[in-house]
């Protein structure tokens, strides 16, 4: 079913090839999990190839493709594929320079051409499958960040709490982290990628907890903002802001809607509260094999929502030298709306 859709794709763009290099699009294409693994599709054939090391695995992985055995650099090999072609459709937002100028002077008088879009575009809408998958990695997320409210106490470093959540994870089931945790307090939970420090919690404080499980291939997002002690008060009407900022905007979410809208409402409600200038980044991003995927929710993303995508909703309140509230969760766009995957308690969390 996929091969069949990107072959549609690929007679739209006339596109008579497509050579796929990253590791989530040759996953996601072939099945394969190894991570030496090159993919070159035609309109009648399907090639993947790989060195010795994973030839094997290869044959049970990629079901219907012909495994061509390369020890050493694949552009040569392509060479040899390509012949006769007039064009080859890459992904230019992930080859290096290097490895573009040998796929290149393989190819020969073939243009390559980018096809990075239609590669992305082929993603953005989870199948059931997928969907299943990322149920149970945001419920993984979900049961670790209440584990992880146990650990959350004064003199414990962020980086203690960072290794607590990968431990809870992988014992509820994940394969690893869907990306560097951010444990960030007191004055550093301004920084919206303040990655877990050396720091030590203090009472009082802030902690912007932002972590996700990878949970078979797929990865889960979730950001929630906790206190440590009695805060000050004005982290009671951020939060409210916040709150109220993530609420309307999924309550608004729809097919439909663009990105574009969709970060509007959230930033309409935090921009009256006089705060505006403190939401620098953009609403959320959709999620899948990678932790950021398109659509995104920002100010410039004019894709329109569909029913299947499966995106975060994390506004947030920023105010350098004194702190910050994040709040994230990942909805799904169903046909009439928006279903909230996330199911981690969004109340003002004081831990004593």
């Amino acid at each position: 079913m996929r091969i069949d859709k990107l072959r549609q794709a690929m007679t739209e763009n006339e596109l008579p090839a497509v050579l796929i290099t990253s590791s989530p699009n040759v996953f996601y294409f072939s099945g394969f999990t190894g991570t030496n693994g090159t993919l070159f599709i035609t309109m009648d054939r399907k090639y993947l190839l790989t060195d010795f090391r994973y030839i094997e695995q290869a044959e049970k992985e990629a079901n219907g493709f012909e495994v061509i055995r390369v020890d050493s650099e694949p552009s040569v090999e392509i060479g040899k594929l390509s012949e006769g072609l007039q064009s080859i459709g890459i992904e230019e937002n992930t080859l290096s320079w290097a490895e573009y100028r040998r796929f290149k002077e393989a190819a020969g008088n073939c243009r390559l051409a980018d096809a990075s879009e239609i590669f992305n575009r082929l993603r953005e809408v989870k199948d059931p499958a997928e969907i299943e998958i990322l149920r149970k990695a945001i419920r993984i997320t979900d049961e670790a960040f209440a584990m992880i409210l146990d650990r959350l106490k004064p003199g414990v470093q962020e980086e203690e709490i960072a290794l607590e959540l990968e431990f809870s994870l992988r014992r509820l089931g994940a394969s690893g982290r869907s990306f560097d945790y951010i444990v960030a307090s007191g004055g550093r939970s301004a920084l919206p990628h303040g990655v877990a420090s050396s720091k030590k919690i203090i009472a009082g404080e802030a902690v912007t907890l932002d972590f996700g499980a990878k949970y078979q291939w797929y990865c889960s997002d979730m950001t929630r903002t906790v206190f440590i002690g009695q805060p000050e008060a004005k982290y009671r009407e951020l939060y409210r802001i916040v709150l109220e900022a993530q609420e309307a905007a999924i309550q608004a979410l729809k097919p439909g809607m663009t990105g574009k809208e969709a970060d509007a409402v959230a930033r309409d409600v935090i921009g009256k509260a006089g705060y505006g200038d403190f939401f620098g980044h953009g609403l959320g991003h959709s999620l899948g094999l990678e932790i950021h995927e398109t659509p995104r929710l920002n100010t410039r993303e004019n894709k329109v929502l569909e029913p299947g995508m499966i995106l975060t909703v994390e506004p947030g309140i920023y105010l350098p030298g004194w702190g910050g509230v994040r709040i994230e969760d990942v909805i799904l766009v169903t046909n009439f709306g928006a279903e909230v995957l996330t199911q981690a308690s969004k109340q003002f969390i004081i831990i004593d």
